[in-house]
C-alpha cells in the first residue's frame, strides 16, 4: 500500500461540487478517484484500516491517520437489488481485502450471478456532480 500525499491538484469540479465542499476531509480521496485510485483512510498507531473515513482511529481512537491506497479487491459481503425505481440497481457491502467493508454498488453484473464473498474489483463511474463514485464488478 502507499501513502497519499494530501498536497495535490484539485479534483476536476471539486471546488464546484456542493458535497465535496462540505467536506473538505475527504479531498485527498475524491481527488485519488479522479486518478482511478481507492483510498482508505489506515491508522498509523494500530496499522488498521477503516470506512468510513475520519480524523480519529475508530479502533483505538489515535488521530495518527493517514489515507493509504487500497488495492481495489475484496468480496460482495452483501447485496440487494432494488428494483423499485426507474433503473433498477445492485446495492451492496463489499469488504475489501485491506478489511473495511464499503456500500456500494455492484455494475456491470447480472444479479442472478451475484453470490455471497464473490471476488470483486473496484472500477470508477462518474456523479452527476462531476467526481468519480467507486463501484465494483465481479472479477
Amino acid at each position: 500500500m502507499n501513502t497519499v500525499n494530501h498536497q495535490s491538484q484539485a479534483a476536476p469540479g471539486f471546488e464546484s461540487d456542493p458535497y465535496c465542499g462540505a467536506f473538505p476531509e475527504l479531498r485527498a480521496f475524491w481527488e485519488a478517484t479522479a486518478r482511478g485510485q481507492l483510498l482508505v483512510k489506515t491508522c498509523k498507531a494500530c496499522e488498521r484500516a477503516h470506512w468510513y473515513p475520519r480524523m480519529f482511529c475508530p479502533f483505538c481512537s489515535s488521530q495518527d491517520t493517514e489515507w493509504r491506497e487500497a488495492s481495489g479487491t475484496g468480496k460482495i459481503y452483501a447485496f440487494s437489488e432494488v428494483l423499485r425505481t426507474e433503473v433498477p440497481y445492485v446495492l451492496a457491502y463489499v469488504r475489501l481485502e485491506e478489511g473495511p467493508i464499503l456500500m456500494t454498488n455492484i455494475v456491470d453484473a447480472d444479479p442472478a450471478q451475484l453470490q455471497i464473498d464473490q471476488p470483486v474489483r473496484v472500477l470508477f463511474r462518474p456523479t452527476q456532480e462531476g467526481r468519480d463514485f467507486p463501484v465494483f464488478t465481479p472479477v
